[in-house]
């Protein structure tokens, strides 16, 4: 019997230490995840500097994500976000709802390219993920997640710096600082709620969304407001 429980022993620390290594790499496997989820749902190359699940708190947390175009437009740089923090309602979950409490999204740099061919990357990319996702419609989010999205009570969004980089004509580049900084929502429902904050937007950047109205100038399918209109269905 010695002998059993020697071994019996041995095992149990065995699983201690698979458990406590488990542990350490879920973030890692976690981070993994999302990168390839998110080039599933939008075609983009993905990184992210760091993700973190807390096992004590209800908060999830990423930094330092980058998004990259398509070879299409060259793989530049899309979206550099330095922060996506989101706070939620664990009793929420255990009804299959998702309510999150607390969202602060750090939007560092917007790149809208335009290729060679005069298409330009945003309406690429949101006709892409609109037939991959039906329009993103919470019926949509529901089927893939199987959980009933029912708002976001604080949302902080916070937008650094929008570029034009025309891969044809490198002289037609231009940056604008939008600055906004720590621009709170409250109870926001669907994208629509997000009016608001895409207007905003466009207003902070006055002349330089201004010159992506005209797509004979700039070889874009729609204005900027219709970029945010789409955003808003």
């Amino acid at each position: 019997m010695k002998w059993l429980f020697k071994w019996l022993f041995r095992l149990f620390l065995l699983a201690v230490v698979s458990i406590v290594i488990l542990l350490l790499l879920l973030n890692s496997i976690l981070r993994v995840w999302v990168e390839h989820r998110i080039r599933a749902q939008t075609g983009m190359a993905a990184e992210i500097g760091r993700f973190s699940l807390s096992l004590t708190e209800p908060t999830v947390t990423i930094q330092n994500l980058k998004l990259y175009n398509p070879p299409s437009f060259g793989g530049t740089l899309f979206l550099d976000i330095p922060e996506i923090h989101v706070e939620y309602d664990p009793l929420a979950l255990s009804k299959r709802q998702f309510h999150i409490t607390l969202l602060r999204f750090n939007l560092g740099e917007l790149n809208i390219v335009k290729n060679e061919a005069g298409r330009t990357n945003i309406f690429s990319m949101a006709t892409a993920v609109a037939k991959k996702t039906g329009g993103g419609s919470a019926t949509e989010f529901a089927r893939q997640t199987g959980l009933e999205f029912t708002g976001i009570d604080v949302l902080n969004v916070s937008v650094g710096t929008a570029k034009f980089i025309d891969l044809k004509d490198q002289r037609q580049n231009r940056e604008q600082k939008i600055g906004i900084e720590n621009c709170v929502i409250k109870n926001v429902k669907s994208r629509t709620d997000l009016a608001g904050l895409g207007v905003l937007i466009t207003l902070r950047g006055s002349d330089f969304f201004k010159s992506l109205v005209d797509p004979k100038n700039t070889g874009s399918e729609y204005s900027i407001l219709d970029f945010f209109k789409m955003i808003g269905k």
